[in-house]
Formats: structure tokens, sequence, C-alpha cells
């Protein structure tokens, strides 16, 4: 393998990323990311990241291309990045005191093969008063997160509990990915 390219943006994942590799590229992608119709929930992120990794196109064959995409659902409803204020509101609102699911969807291409998985992990949110989705909707976190908040901030806070991969919930589950880009590069 001669380059590694992440194919995001998110500054979260490049470093996550760095906990596999020192050294990578980062190029984001633009594609539609419009969500499937009639698509299982579960399968979301996968086919977006599938698309974003589609939307580098051509590269080296000896170049590793990762693209992800992380969702937030609960009751089969997928939240994105709040709109507003009252988007974030309505979000934390309902997952206050439920557990809802997020979903990373991860797509690998080298050497004309390309793998695609997705990890899940649920997470449980204490009872949120009105005072703690105010002064959370008063920051600047939730609002370039899916589902309205970060975990790795201050909406750690709500976090009753946490059944599978923390990293997930950041944005990349780099366990999985490690050993997904092992047997895919050999």
């Amino acid at each position: 393998m001669d380059r590694v390219i992440l194919a995001s943006a998110s500054p979260r994942r490049r470093e996550l990323l760095q906990l596999i590799f020192h050294e990578f590229e980062v190029i984001p992608t633009d594609c539609d990311e419009t969500l499937p119709i009639g698509v299982d929930v579960k399968d979301i992120a996968q086919i977006i990241a599938q698309r974003k990794n589609e939307a580098l196109g051509d590269v080296d064959s000896e170049t590793l291309v990762i693209s992800c995409d992380t969702i937030v659902t609960i009751d089969d409803v997928v939240l994105g990045k709040p709109n507003d204020r009252n988007d974030a509101e309505k979000m934390l609102r309902l997952l206050s005191n439920r557990t809802h699911q997020v979903i990373s969807g991860v797509c690998l291409r080298y050497n004309g093969k390309v793998k695609s998985f997705s990890q899940i992990t649920d997470v449980s949110f204490y009872e949120l008063s009105d005072a703690e989705i105010f002064e959370y909707i008063d920051s600047d976190e939730p609002y370039d997160k899916a589902g309205g908040y970060g975990i790795q901030g201050a909406a750690s806070l709500f976090v009753r509990q946490i059944c599978g991969d923390y990293f997930n919930i950041v944005g990349l589950p780099v366990a999985r990915l490690k050993k997904e880009i092992k047997a895919l590069v050999g």
C-alpha cells in the first residue's frame, strides 16, 4: 500500500484514523447524501459511505481509500445534523431517557476490491432537564453532528450507558476498521 486517503472532512475521523496510520491524505468528497427511500435504516450509513468513496473517482491500485458516514436513529427515524436551535432541541428531547443507535458505515477500496461494513452502538441517555437541553443547544457543539450531540464533548454528561464501540459514536469504528483493512490489504 503506497497511499491512504480518508475521503472525509471530519476532524474527528482524521484524529481517529491517526490511531491506525501516521500518514494519510484527507480528500473530502461531495456526493448525494439523500437518504435512500425504502432502504433499511441500518444500511443507510453504509450506502452513503459507498457513495462518498465512489465520488473520489479512480485512484492508483496501491491506494487505500477510506470513507465513512455516521447516522443516529431512534424508532427507525434518522436524526441528521440539526438545522437550527429548535431542531436540536427536538432531537435532544427525543433522545432523553431513551436508547438510540449510532450507526457508522465504512467503505474501503483497494486494488480493485471494495469492502463495506456497518458498526452499530447503542447509547442510552439519562433524562435531560430543560436547563441541560437549553445550555447545550446554546453552545456550538450540537450543530455539526448527527443526532445533535457530540459524545466527546459536553454531551458526555447525558450518557447513562453505551453498548458497543465508543469510537463508533465519535465517527469511526477504529478497532474494526483496522481488522477490515488487514483483511482487505493483507
